[in-house]
């Protein structure tokens, strides 16, 4: 094998190392609410990454073409239009409100950390380490029972 061709490969060996559950975030997979209300999803994270920023954005994360928000250091909290993102580091999770829900609010999305070039050693090439969260969004109020309710995904 060529070294350019070893070099190749790396990446894709890398991928290998991301498989599912061996991720340090965590939270919910699926968090409900109805048009016009707050929803408020909590993520959890390793103590390693109490200094690093935390962010939530709407799937894929492209920055480019997606707004994320994103804590810097130590603020405690960053709002941008209807989401506020609360680092809480002595219990180690953040939260991310959603205010005044809309249909088009419902879809993926990514609690995540952002660690690109911050960790030392081989792990700062890694993808940022998140975790992903369905939001669904209700046309209005639900019954006792969600599963009656119409949700836009």
């Amino acid at each position: 094998m060529t070294q350019r061709a070893g070099a190749a490969m790396l990446p894709s060996a890398l991928l290998l190392l991301c498989v599912p559950g061996c991720l340090t975030v965590s939270g919910p997979s699926t968090v409900m609410g109805a048009v016009g209300e707050t929803l408020s999803v909590q993520c959890r994270y390793e103590e390693k990454y109490k200094t690093f920023n935390k962010y939530w954005c709407r799937q894929p994360c492209l920055p480019i073409w997606q707004e994320m928000v994103e804590t810097r250091g130590s603020e405690g909290a960053v709002r941008s239009d209807r989401v506020i993102i609360t680092d809480h580091p002595g219990d180690l999770t953040f939260t991310v409100t959603l205010e005044n829900l809309t249909a088009d609010d419902a879809g993926k999305y990514r609690c995540g950390i952002a660690t690109i070039l911050q960790e030392e050693s081989l792990f700062g090439f890694l993808p940022d380490p998140f975790f992903q969260v369905q939001v669904l969004v209700s046309s209005g109020p639900c019954p006792a029972t969600p599963a009656s309710c119409f949700f836009h995904s």
